[in-house]
């Protein structure tokens, strides 16, 4: 058997009779993802798309009807006649309003082969084409990416050199992780996960006597070790805490004046701040009480126990998906630089161990193979979480990151690889935004709401029906991803697909460049050794490769140490911000004005709530993202076909609640139906429910019509993080819930449309 790799990680296709009978998960992987169970059936599943399809009235008059995208049937026409309305429409659009109204909209998740990759895909044949409005950073980790490189450094060059889980259960005493190590963030990671590492990693430190605390409203974010306090926080009080258990270190002369003034900026405005010489109110322990509800004392003790000991200090990529979600990024560097460890084996700080499966591996950021993308010759850019604005307010000024943008008048969405459905918030608000281009093109692989919601849709391969090539960041195997099946239907790969569209555009030689999809493997992989050897790893020649399968990458001999060569000499290696040093305060932010984000970590309070349970819609265990919600493994963790929301028990009595049960969750954006869990691991006053179950509204296409399934994003807050990032701020929303006691309408999230 060949091999294939998933974001959540690398299988053996089992194959009989040309029909995927299972995953069979590598064998060196000492802990699978059982993701990989869900895809043989759900490839040939009635949710596949098998032709390409166009919304009828848009079939008899393209632009036409708008408003009935979600609502009308589709009629299924050959790929020459969806080719060339496809190619006819960028033509116009460009024609009559230039590429400035072409919006790039694909996110980045479609699949870990790096060649069959949409976004880099499409993002090419838009640039060839002549440009395309293209969206910056990312929902899951918008603020911190934007907030980083002005007081530490650039995000990916952060993760790649996150101390190694090896070093950490070699030297690190106390782990603190705010937000938990949640085990299934860890199954995934952008370009696969051949080997997950987080469960071998705790039961590795736990072994060596590393204790942790888990700060999070959920005990489960944090499972496995032996020595684990909880810390059952108030969402979105992080920060707070944070600066409470600095006042402790700072007020009790805990902290390390040397590190922080020789290695760091601004120390002394921020100390300022912190002991309430600014504004009146010392950041102290108390103050912090009734923020977080933790403890006084809890919070000395705390802060004393990081002071006697080497601390790793976690803040996981959920904290900074919310209303000011820079601050708990950048308090937790601060919290660290404080402590003095920053560069030390086992100490520290790190942004999002357990968030992804590679951070911390300590293998070399070798990413492998590329398709290049070219160059964009449209400037015009939004931030990712501001779709909806776009759409909403053409012209209309935003602030981002020390300027002041307007947003572009989109008339075309091209799409592959993502699902905005799934990744935006406040549906409601997006439904109204989604009728304004007069042409949303869609490559899909499966009938969601992407594509339902399309003009034209284009059935995509998988990666099981294709050749490609698997390579993470810091991964241990590069995989030789041979194809398993055909293709299922009249599915194309997005090369195939763009190549026609290129040749009917007049651009298909820039774009192929003479090669078919197996010459650019081999091209891609050949380009691909020169960057190896820069790390040190000697690919073999891609014959060899791709009769064997895979290549390991090497684990280094020494230790990966976050900001190592930075503290044995911080003139020699400075760090790529203004100063060269870590910034407490950034004259560079301060400078931007921004009162959302000033010029050093703040406490800003949040919106008020309107609603008496606080929603957290974090990532899910099933599936990543809305992928292969529809398969079995997905199906089976349901309610009575909905998605399960876990609730405190006294919040459950209170509402004369079950397990079981069926709720309406709602607040003033709208309303969704959940199944109901009863947990004494979640703290009272919150609600927790996983995002990715398809979007199911009760009515397709109306505004605040029930959504059916469970679709968080149905009533989170579609408003900016901060005028700095523009991230979006999922974590800070506020609901209700009640009893759901009438007929339960059914699940329709896995139909396809209509056609006729």
């Amino acid at each position: 058997m060949s091999f294939t790799s998933m974001h959540w990680g690398a299988y053996r296709p089992q194959v009989v009779d040309g029909k995927l009978e299972a995953m069979v998960p590598a064998e060196w992987d000492p802990d699978p993802s059982p993701i990989g169970a869900s895809i043989p059936d759900a490839l040939t599943s009635p949710t596949r798309i098998l032709r390409p399809a166009v919304r009828r009235s848009y079939l008899a008059e393209p632009g036409s009807h708008p408003e009935l995208r979600g609502q009308e049937p589709f009629v299924e026409v050959s790929w020459e006649v969806a080719l060339d309305l496809v190619a006819g429409q960028l033509k116009r659009v460009k024609a009559e309003h230039g590429n400035q109204a072409i919006f790039g909209g694909s996110y980045g998740w479609g699949s870990a082969g790096r060649f069959h990759h949409a976004q880099s895909q499409l993002h090419r044949f838009l640039n060839l084409f002549g440009g395309y409005v293209f969206s910056m950073d990312s929902y899951s980790l918008g603020a911190g990416r934007v907030l980083m490189p002005h007081i530490v450094g650039n995000m990916d060059w952060l993760l790649a050199a996150h101390t190694s889980w090896k070093n950490l259960a070699r030297h690190c005493e106390l782990f603190v992780a705010f937000g938990g190590l949640p085990a299934k963030n860890a199954q995934t990671s952008p370009g696969g996960a051949s080997e997950h590492l987080l469960s071998r990693a705790l039961d590795e430190m736990s072994g060596a006597g590393v204790q942790f605390v888990n700060v999070s409203p959920l005990r489960d974010d944090l499972t496995g070790p032996k020595n684990i306090q909880w810390l059952p926080v108030r969402p979105g009080s992080d920060t707070a805490l944070m600066m409470a258990l600095a006042y402790v270190l700072v007020s009790e002369g805990l902290h390390n004046e040397d590190f922080v003034r020789r290695y760091t900026v601004g120390y002394e405005t921020f100390r300022q701040y912190l002991l309430g010489h600014v504004d009146g109110q010392p950041k102290d322990p108390l103050w912090a009480q009734a923020l977080t509800d933790i403890p006084e004392q809890q919070i000395i003790d705390l802060a004393r126990r990081m002071a006697s000991q080497r601390t790793l200090i976690n803040v996981a990529y959920s904290l900074q998906r919310s209303v000011h979600g820079e601050q708990p990024f950048w308090m937790t560097v601060t919290l660290a630089a404080l402590l003095g460890q920053i560069g030390l084996p086992g100490g520290g700080f790190g942004l999002g161990y357990g968030c992804m499966n590679n951070t911390g591996s300590g293998r070399k950021a070798f990413s492998g193979p590329r398709f290049s993308q070219g160059v964009n010759p449209v400037k015009a850019f939004i931030p990712v979480a501001r779709v909806t604005d776009m759409l909403l307010t053409p012209g209309a000024p935003f602030d981002y990151n020390g300027k002041q943008l307007h947003y572009p008048d989109i008339r075309l969405v091209y799409w592959a690889g993502g699902n905005i459905f799934h990744h935006h918030q406040d549906l409601n608000r997006l439904l109204e935004a989604w009728k304004r281009p007069e042409t949303i093109v869609v490559h899909e692989q499966f009938w969601t709401a992407q594509a339902k919601y399309s003009d034209i849709v284009l059935p995509a391969t998988t990666a099981l029906e294709r050749n490609d090539i698997g390579s993470a960041a810091s991964d241990r195997f590069m995989i030789a991803m041979h194809q398993a099946i055909e293709p299922v239907g009249e599915s194309r790969d997005d090369y195939s697909i763009l190549t026609d569209v290129s040749r009917r555009l007049g651009f298909s030689d820039a774009f192929t460049e003479g090669r078919d999809a197996e010459a650019w493997l081999r091209f891609t992989y050949d380009e691909s050794r020169g960057r190896a050897q820069e790390h040190g790893i000697e690919l073999p020649d891609f014959d060899s490769f791709w009769r064997d399968g895979l290549f390991e990458i090497d684990y280094p001999d020494n230790d990966t140490v976050l900001l190592k060569s930075f503290r044995e000499d911080p003139h020699a290696h400075p760090l790529p911000t203004p100063s060269g040093r870590i910034e407490i305060f950034s004259e560079r932010i301060a400078s931007f004005g921004y009162a959302d984000c000033p010029g050093h970590p703040v406490w800003l309070d949040k919106p008020l709530a309107s609603f008496p349970l606080q929603l957290l819609s974090n990532q899910p265990k099933t599936r990543l993202h809305s992928q292969y919600d529809h398969g079995a493994y997905s199906r089976s963790s349901k309610i009575r076909q909905r998605e399960p929301l876990t609730l405190n028990p006294a919040d459950a009595r209170a509402r004369g609640l079950v397990d079981g049960d069926v709720v309406k969750v709602f607040n003033e954006r709208g309303a969704f139906l959940a199944g109901v869990i009863v947990s004494d691991g979640i703290r009272p006053g919150v609600v927790q429910i996983a995002t990715g179950a398809w979007f199911d509204p009760w009515v397709p296409g109306e505004r605040h019509s029930l959504e059916k399934h469970g679709n968080p994003n149905m009533i989170t807050a579609d408003v900016g993080a901060s005028s700095l990032s523009q991230g979006c701020s999922a974590q800070t929303a506020s609901v209700e819930i009640v009893k759901w006691d009438q007929a339960l309408p059914a699940v329709t999230a896995f139909e396809p449309p209509s056609m006729v």
